[in-house]
């Protein structure tokens, strides 16, 4: 089986160092840059199996990183900074990030949320629930292994938070899920999460459902409560 690669992007060279040393002991490969352009160039070259981003870079931002990535790539990354204000988490999991982790941190904690997310887009088993797969007829369809849903005959471009939190309510339609519920399917490490970031990818994905039927809601808040899907509109 060949070493999974990963990119690191942060302009601190104690933190590279320790980050990149705990990766390759955990057998990893790693490429590291200090400048965001560099990083996004070896990606669009060369491809990686995940990226560690620094939110603050000397040339742009991670933030910005991110979301060039995103333009056309699912590839998961996961957020460094020094920032530990809400709004920061907040925005960087609204852009597509899969995690945050907020310095100081333990490399061995890093390494950990790594394995756990390549867990998941290398197919291995899922804490999740499993996804409702609806007929050829029905709204949704859903692909557990490939990750892709199918809304009224269209693919839509989700995150990997946006996926699993989609598939989680389509695994049991009509049931209310609270927040945390969500969070433990859906996150890796929901302890360390917002609840807000909930929310946050609710409305991602509603907007979303509304580009493809814009008359359509089947995600519905109850308030109170969380959240539940109907999958019998038409």
């Amino acid at each position: 089986m060949s070493r999974q690669t990963i990119i690191l992007i942060e302009d601190e060279v104690a933190i590279a160092d320790a980050v990149s040393f705990a990766l390759q002991q955990e057998d990893f490969l790693v490429r590291h840059y200090t400048l965001g352009r560099e990083g996004l160039a070896d990606y669009h070259a060369h491809g990686a199996d995940l990226i560690i981003l620094d939110v603050g870079l000397p040339d742009i931002s991670g933030l910005a990183v991110c979301r060039e990535l995103r333009i056309e790539s699912r590839v998961p990354v996961i957020f460094l900074t020094a920032k530990s204000d809400e709004i920061d988490r907040v925005m960087g999991l609204e852009i597509g990030g899969d995690d945050y982790v907020t310095k100081p941190f333990s490399p061995r904690e890093l390494v950990a949320r790594v394995r756990a997310i390549l867990r998941r887009t290398n197919g291995e088993p899922m804490d999740v629930v499993t996804p409702f797969v609806s007929t050829s007829d029905a709204l949704f369809q859903v692909n557990e292994e490939s990750g892709v849903v199918i809304f009224a005959g269209v693919e839509l471009s989700l995150t990997r938070h946006e996926f699993f939190v989609l598939a989680t309510l389509l695994s049991q339609p009509g049931r209310v899920f609270s927040r945390s519920q969500i969070m433990e399917q859906a996150w890796e490490s929901p302890e360390t999460s917002l609840e807000r970031s909930v929310d946050t990818h609710i409305k991602s994905l509603r907007a979303k459902l509304r580009e493809v039927l814009p008359d359509v809601d089947p995600i519905v808040t109850k308030r109170g409560f969380g959240y539940t899907i109907e999958v019998d509109q038409t």
